[in-house]
């Protein structure tokens, strides 16, 4: 490596070409980071005190070991955001600028022949700075002051047109523009393909204001050590397809995404967001040098066609593009690893399209039931990352259903009776991203053209929201009229479409319903029965809860199986289990009492708290894992908590660090239980373990 400082325009003229090679990530600075660097530019101009400015590196694998002095292609490894960035700016300058020269050097002519084209060169040699294909065509058309190619690069458009605005902004006087370009400077870094490693300078630069992204890491990984040719093929073949199916916007807001989900597929561990590329190069090591490289670039593509259709709507059955499209609604993007794992047999016709369907729709009812119900949703990433384990893919669609029916305590699937008895009197609008979607899926449930395309419609509380009601509204509603605004306002029964909610405003019901365009004229279902009512009143929320609530039961389904085939799928029990009559110092004795007391504080906490005897004289209580252990010793009790000490508030000095000792029970944090007296504070701290635990949730 040789690094030197340089004048950035100096450095871009006696460069004869750099190339973004296509591991690079797309050019990806917004208008933040344009607009700091113009900002940088003019007041470095307006300054003559500033001699140069620093913009940051330019890295770039040449040949030998020199500056840039030798016609050859340079590749740029970091630094391709500020280049492609003053090639933009430049480019717009020129345009401004004609055949005027503000400042000695910077006329357009100057600016495309020094900076921006090698003009005596041909096709691609013709181009100081070659992008990779999705900007590529964008920057050529733009130097050359062409046409944007039919699908030009969004961010390179963009931020050309916003240095144009710029640029207007400052007309007549550019000279403080032209003085601060001038003034740049970067320091020159030249890397020895047979020295340096790219990789590892790669990973640990970022361009100013835009951090790498996983999706970048992964591709430089997977692609930067292969030859040239090897690069283009796959690149062609797998990356630039997947690029295409994502978008531009997609694949930089949702690539990272995507690689979550297919390392849970893959591996049965959910690595956090900004922990993907890490647990992808522990992935890809081993299955490369099993099958190469090409084959893990082929799942990878495989598998985000897979996410693309049901994450961006590409899917072409229109049945099962709906079930996508309404589970995207409800945001139910934790269940697309086990949803993959499920679109990969539909491809290869282990699994029905029918039965694909019926699982989507079950994935949402589980879901929205759960909603409605108020379980909580910690951990729901989990339940749908180790899914497949249950599944048997002779009896597909039946093991589905056994697994959800299966599930008990907080992952339970709520059976009907809990779904009818909740949803009248659920809260299902207020901080509710999801108001929309359930009203939609009553509405066009069972409908092939449920809606007129331009018939825009929003959510209308039948009763108002208003706390201050008119005469008409008290009177419908009787002398308890605050009451019943307060319990019914936001439920089910109260809640609808229309296409005029402006209209409609705080109106007595009579005027809603026979205005014009008023209920009675509603084409929308949802609507119907209100055209044939005289007096929106408790009563009637009720009765039209009652009614959509039958409607819900057949929206949102719950899995349905004969008691045998369900007890078929139920695990055997352990005749050899253990239980509290195996230990016989906490279930008599002394320590009976203390236990009975700590047992019922601990199962107390929540309903998912459970309870299991173990043969080494421990008893474990779980969430989701163990959050506290017990070991009954001769005249006390010791807990372990599943937690690090530096994490408990323990006023009281109760607990002490076990973590690099051998001890029974799971966790790091060890304390002491004596008597039902000191119970209060213990669970103080058994409450923090369980509650680290529970907030946990899906990272």
């Amino acid at each position: 490596m040789k690094a030197t400082e340089a004048k950035l325009l100096d450095f871009l003229r006696r460069s004869n070409q750099f190339v973004v090679p296509i591991y690079q990530r797309t050019y990806s600075w917004t208008k933040v980071e344009c607009k700091q660097l113009w900002d940088d530019i003019v007041k470095a101009g307006d300054d003559d005190n500033v001699t140069v400015h620093f913009i940051g590196s330019i890295v770039y694998i040449e040949q030998g070991v020199s500056n840039v002095v030798s016609p050859s292609q340079l590749q740029v490894i970091d630094g391709q955001q500020r280049l492609t960035t003053v090639m933009l700016l430049m480019a717009a300058l020129a345009n401004a600028l004609g055949d005027s020269e503000p400042v000695a050097g910077f006329r357009a002519d100057k600016l495309r022949n020094y900076y921006l084209l090698n003009p005596l060169e041909d096709h691609d040699r013709r181009y100081k700075l070659l992008l990779s294909q999705t900007d590529k065509a964008s920057l050529i058309a733009l130097v050359d002051s062409r046409e944007q190619p039919r699908d030009p690069s969004v961010r390179v458009t963009k931020n050309f047109a916003f240095f144009e605005y710029w640029i207007d902004l400052l007309k007549p006087n550019l000279t403080a523009i032209c003085k601060g370009l001038a003034k740049l400077g970067v320091v020159d870094i030249a890397l020895n393909r047979g020295q340096d490693n790219p990789q590892l300078i790669f990973e640990s630069m970022n361009s100013t204001g835009r951090e790498l992204s996983q999706a970048d890491l992964i591709r430089n990984f997977v692609l930067m050590d292969l030859e040239g040719a090897d690069q283009t093929r796959l690149y062609e073949l797998y990356w630039r397809p997947m690029e295409l199916e994502f978008g531009q916007e997609a694949y930089s807001s949702q690539f990272d995404s995507f690689m979550r989900h297919y390392l849970t597929v893959e591996t049965g561990e959910i690595p956090t967001i900004n922990g993907v590329y890490e647990a992808f190069k522990k992935h890809a090591r081993p299955v490369t040098k099993k099958a190469g490289v090409e084959a893990l670039v082929k799942e990878i593509h495989r598998f985000s066609r897979y996410f693309c259709a049901m994450a961006l709507g590409t899917e072409t059955n229109p049945d099962l593009k709906s079930a996508f499209h309404d589970l995207g609604e409800l945001k139910v993007d934790v269940a697309y690893p086990f949803l993959m794992e499920l679109y990969q047999d539909y491809e290869t016709g282990k699994l029905s399209a029918a039965d694909f369907i019926s699982a989507v729709r079950l994935v949402e009812s589980y879901v929205f039931r759960r909603y409605i119900c108020a379980l909580p949703t910690h951990s729901m990433n989990k339940t749908f990352a180790t899914f497949k384990k249950a599944l048997n893919k002779d009896r597909y669609l039946e093991s589905i259903q056994a697994h959800f029916l299966g599930m008990s305590s907080y992952r339970r699937f709520p059976d009907d009776k809990t779904f009818s008895r909740d949803l009248p009197t659920r809260d299902v609008y207020t901080g509710n991203a999801r108001r929309g979607y359930w009203l939609f899926r009553l509405e066009t449930f069972g409908q092939k053209e449920p809606l007129n395309k331009e018939y825009t419609v929003n959510i209308e509380h039948i009763l108002p929201q208003n706390p201050v009601l008119c005469k008409e509204w008290k009177s419908d509603l009787g002398p308890d009229w605050e009451r019943i605004q307060n319990t019914w306002l936001h439920t089910i029964g109260n809640l609808t479409l229309t296409g005029y909610n402006s209209p409609y405003s705080d109106k007595p019901f009579s005027e809603k319903r026979d205005m014009e365009r008023g209920f009675k004229e509603s084409p929308l279902r949802l609507n119907a029965g209100l055209r044939l009512l005289d007096v929106w009143n408790e009563e009637a929320i009720k009765a039209r809860a009652a009614q959509l609530t039958e409607k819900a039961l057949q929206v949102w389904t719950a899995p349905k199986l004969s008691p045998e085939i369900a007890a078929s799928y139920r695990p055997k029990a352990d005749p050899e289990a253990y239980g509290l009559k195996d230990h016989p110092s906490i279930s008599s004795g002394p320590l009976a009492e203390v236990f009975e007391a700590f047992r019922k504080e601990v199962l107390a906490l929540d309903p998912c708290v459970t309870e299991t005897f173990l043969k080494n004289n421990v008893v474990a209580y779980k969430a989701e894992n163990n959050f506290v252990d017990l070991v009954p010793q001769a005249k006390r009790v010791k807990l372990t908590l599943n937690m690090k000490l530096a994490d408990l508030e323990d006023p009281n000095h109760l607990c002490k660090d076990v973590s690099g000792v051998g001890h029974s029970g799971y966790g790091d944090v060890q304390l002491i239980l004596n008597s039902t007296n000191e119970l209060p504070d213990i669970m103080g701290l058994v409450r923090q373990s369980f509650d680290k635990q529970m907030g946990d949730g899906d990272v």
